[in-house]
């Protein structure tokens, strides 16, 4: 367990696992999730990689502090804890949220990226979206985080198919989303709600590698999504997860596991080759 200090005096909580001499892998949440939200990643990438997890502002060990969030200044954060893990340059997966912030790294700062993996994400807002957003910071700013599990917040979170095989399953991972503070999620939305669509322009600019992963079933970040985002970044290869919805990390661990750790295997194959990328595929 680790924390590093921000100018702001924030405390950014991270923790390293994994194999020492193993490439990093730098994984961020989304959305009101913190570093719990990769519990069936980080055993079976701690196997090859060296991996480091980070709770964003506002969520698990992290501090709260007032809002508004920026996403910059998040991305900013997650970088500050690869420097205090002498870390120079990693694999950045992010979901949702995080792969927006993921996004930012790669376009910001090319020269601490190795490769991407953006999972359930998107890089421009949709009407649709901003007023669902908007909702859900109305919500939980009147009524708690409960309001969103009272209503249908969390059936855009967890695919149905999810939800009938695991009710019991399905409380766990919503707790990890239910226990955030509601005045951090409020300052996340908002700082999601801010992002102009300009860094959509910026992604045909990233060089890595790049692995875009999501579900046939997320209704929150959708297909189209993913498409657009893997037409917009050069080196990219688009991974969809039959029946798995916006917790596809969750909902379908092993096909994402083994989907990104054979994108990994390859990005670090290429490195040792000397080569800039990988081969992509559809």
């Amino acid at each position: 367990m680790a924390f590093v200090v921000r100018p702001d005096g924030t405390r950014i909580h991270y923790e390293v696992s994994g194999r020492r001499n193993g490439s990093p892998v730098l994984m961020i949440q989304g959305l009101g999730a913190d570093a719990r939200g990769w519990a069936m990643q980080r055993a079976r990438f701690g196997r090859t990689h060296r991996v480091i997890t980070v709770d964003n502002r506002g969520v698990g060990r992290s501090d709260v502090p007032p809002g508004p969030y920026e996403l910059f200044e998040m991305a900013d954060d997650a970088l500050a804890c690869l420097d205090d893990a002498e870390i120079d340059t990693a694999h950045v997966m992010g979901a949702s949220m995080g792969g927006i912030l993921a996004q930012v790294i790669g376009v910001m700062h090319p020269e601490r990226t190795r490769s991407l993996v953006l999972a359930c994400t998107a890089c421009r807002h949709h009407t649709w979206r901003r007023e669902l957003l908007t909702e859900w910071r109305e919500q939980v700013g009147a009524h708690g985080m409960h309001a969103l599990a009272s209503g249908e917040g969390l059936s855009w979170l967890v695919g149905s198919r999810l939800q009938r095989r695991f009710g019991a399953f399905i409380n766990v991972l919503a707790r990890v989303v239910l226990q955030t503070d509601p005045k951090a999620f409020v300052a996340q939305v908002d700082a999601i709600l801010d992002m102009s669509d300009d860094l959509r322009g910026q992604l045909h600019e990233i060089a890595v590698p790049t692995l875009v992963i999501t579900g046939s079933q997320d209704s929150l970040t959708p297909l189209g999504d993913a498409e657009e985002i893997a037409e917009l970044i050069p080196d990219t290869r688009l991974v969809v997860l039959s029946g798995a919805a916006h917790g596809l990390m969750a909902e379908a661990p092993n096909a994402f596991n083994d989907a990104v750790l054979r994108f990994l295997a390859e990005c670090d194959a290429s490195a040792r080759n000397g080569c800039q990328g990988v081969r992509t595929s559809g």
